[in-house]
């Protein structure tokens, strides 16, 4: 390549000679805001030539030099890199082996190298977090947020804490944050709804759960979500009603029978909005006509308990003895009619139900127990006490429990949601000792 250049310009100025011989006028050149000077002609032509070379030199070497500068500068974060994700690599390994110190002096060194590193930033507030160091964690998430205010990462993050904290007006801010820049964010609108539940915001979270509904495309979980429904209205509901807005808990109960009529705790609710409205007669019919189409023991308690503080005990006795002509084989229904005998203090009668039930069907310690106050009443100790041994014999509590047929949590009060698995519609009354854990 050097020859080549070596020739032309040997004949650069072999022509530049030629031209020399047989042009040897002279021209004048004048400075701008200066002298005019006479040249040859030759003379202009070589010192255009020579200005125009160097400045197609001054061209060149600015190029080479940015060049050079930018080849320094790209090695020069090659090694940074490389140094930064070699530390990175060192923390991630003394995370996974639980050598959290270990993993911090690494962070730290990437942090040297590179303040702003948003992954060892996260990992350092994820340590102190799950230390429960709250504030410190905060901190270092607030530093990737202001370096990247849209991470939705470090978003996630500062909610966790703010939950943490129990700071839930904070937590609820950073949700409605990350919902302006994803409204469509599942886990997101899951938290959200989880607040709302806990700051029992019932017509937010029915909102709330439409948009988790829309956005769920399995099926399976989108049915998931349609029951989880059914419960966030029966709370809508219930809300209404204890703050004495009896016309919208009316609504409300109605709606759901219309979405589920098997749903028992609206049954239960919409028969309380009844009574409330001073319609006793009404309830109770409508009561009877639930346990009708349902068959459940859950709604016999509660009709049974009307009846008796109505002072109307033989309607209930009729509607027992109904339900038993339609299901004779029913050993529940005949146990709960003798515990009714018991209670109104019937005891012939009461001795008569409990003695017609199939103990190879049915054996529960309330029998036993029932049995042996019965014999108690009639001054029949040794009997009485053969039939309370039977009763302690099986170990189980005496008095019959309610009981969720989801996860087999046991309580002796009924709610319309189960605290154990926070299912709704689940409670059983555990009359045929049946429920197991």
């Amino acid at each position: 390549m050097g020859k080549i250049a070596i020739l032309i310009f040997l004949l650069f100025l072999g022509v530049l000679g030629f031209f020399a011989v047989e042009n040897k006028d002279a021209v004048i050149m004048k400075i701008p805001f200066g002298d005019a000077y006479e040249i040859p002609k030759i003379a202009l032509v070589l010192l255009s030539s020579t200005i125009g070379a160097l400045a197609v030199l001054v061209v060149f070497f600015i190029r080479d030099t940015k060049r050079v500068i930018e080849n320094l500068q790209y090695q020069r974060r090659q090694k940074k890199e490389a140094k930064i994700q070699e530390f990175y690599s060192k923390a991630l390994n003394a995370i996974m082996g639980d050598k959290e110190e270990e993993a911090r002096e690494a962070l730290g060194e990437i942090l040297k190298e590179d303040p702003e590193y948003i992954d060892a930033l996260l990992r350092l507030g994820d340590m102190s977090l799950n230390n429960g160091k709250y504030e410190t964690a905060f901190d270092y998430y607030k530093k990737v947020k202001d370096i990247n205010p849209k991470n939705l990462q470090v978003l996630f993050s500062m909610e966790t804490v703010m939950e943490k904290m129990q700071r839930y007006n904070d937590a609820f801010n950073y949700l409605e944050e990350i919902l302006d820049l994803d409204p469509e964010n599942l886990t997101a609108l899951y938290k959200k709804r989880s607040l709302l539940e806990r700051k029992e915001m019932w017509d937010d979270l029915l909102s709330t759960q439409k948009a988790i509904i829309k956005l769920e495309h399995n099926e399976h979980d989108r049915q998931r979500e349609e029951r989880r429904m059914m419960g966030c209205k029966y709370e809508y509901a219930r809300a209404s009603l204890e703050n004495g807005d009896i016309e919208k808990a009316e609504k409300a109960f109605r709606t759901m029978l219309k979405m589920d009529g098997n749903f028992v705790p609206a049954h239960l609710g919409l028969a309380e909005v009844i009574l409330m409205k001073g319609e006793t007669e009404e309830a109770i019919n409508f009561l009877e006509k639930a346990y009708e189409q349902l068959r459940s023991i859950i709604i016999i308690a509660r009709l049974e308990d009307l009846l008796i503080n109505v002072g109307e005990p033989g309607r209930l006795i009729r509607f027992y003895k109904n339900a038993i002509a339609k299901n004779p084989q029913d050993n529940g229904l005949r146990f709960l009619l003798g515990k009714l005998y018991y209670r109104l203090e019937m005891v012939d009668d009461a001795m008569e139900m409990i003695n017609s039930i199939d103990t190879t069907v049915f054996s529960v310690p309330e029998l036993y127990s029932l049995k042996g106050e019965l014999y108690i009443k009639r001054n029949q100790m040794q009997k009485a006490l053969d039939e309370l041994k039977k009763a302690c014999g099986i170990k189980r509590p005496f008095k019959i429990q309610y009981c969720c047929s989801n996860c087999g949590f046991k309580s002796e009060d009924w709610s319309g949601r189960c605290p154990g698995c926070t299912e709704w519609n689940t409670y059983r009354l555990d009359v045929y000792g049946s429920c197991k854990a």
